[in-house]
């Protein structure tokens, strides 16, 4: 395959003449400066307050053979409705898989720990999966707690009525 049209389509893009106005109308260009949007803070909306918590937890599944397994974990951030451990070893837990979560009993009474998690097990599901890295980085899970709406509701009239 011979590509000798390179260097002509180079040329044409970078002409001065086709770069900014055509006829007396402006030209649209067909990329963008991405210099322009670094300077712009991106804004992250969630749905919950994520807190920065490293506590020893413990995830329960079952494989695809249906044997049980057991994993412990450190939580890095935890919120309401989400959860993000790393794996003291390496697990094999695909996506999507549902997982009982369970903080050890003395992280229970930690300060930053959402109620959802101190009563004991909650049911989760694995969202993201981070692979461990050669630079001594962990497995990462990132789990979404199956909390139900309602309840997370009425707790929080509940805290807001005794405030």
């Amino acid at each position: 395959m011979e590509l000798a049209y390179l260097p002509s389509v180079r040329n044409l893009i970078y002409d001065k003449a086709l770069s900014t106005r055509s006829e007396g109308h402006a030209v649209k260009h067909i990329w963008t400066d991405s210099s322009d949007r670094a300077s712009e803070p991106t804004r992250v909306e969630r749905a919950a307050l994520r807190r920065d918590i490293a506590l020893p937890a413990r995830l329960t599944w079952k494989d695809q053979r249906g044997t049980v397994r057991f994993a412990s974990v450190v939580t890095r951030d935890l919120s309401e409705i989400g959860a993000f451990v790393e794996c003291h070893s390496p697990v094999s837990i695909p996506l999507y898989r549902l997982v009982q979560f369970q903080v050890e009993a003395p992280g229970r009474d930690a300060d930053g720990l959402p109620a959802t998690l101190r009563s004991g097990r909650v049911l989760a599901a694995v969202y993201r999966v981070r692979p461990a890295k050669s630079s001594g980085a962990r497995q990462g899970l990132a789990l979404r707690l199956m909390v139900d709406p309602k309840r997370l509701v009425a707790e929080a009239a509940d805290v807001r009525a005794t405030a």
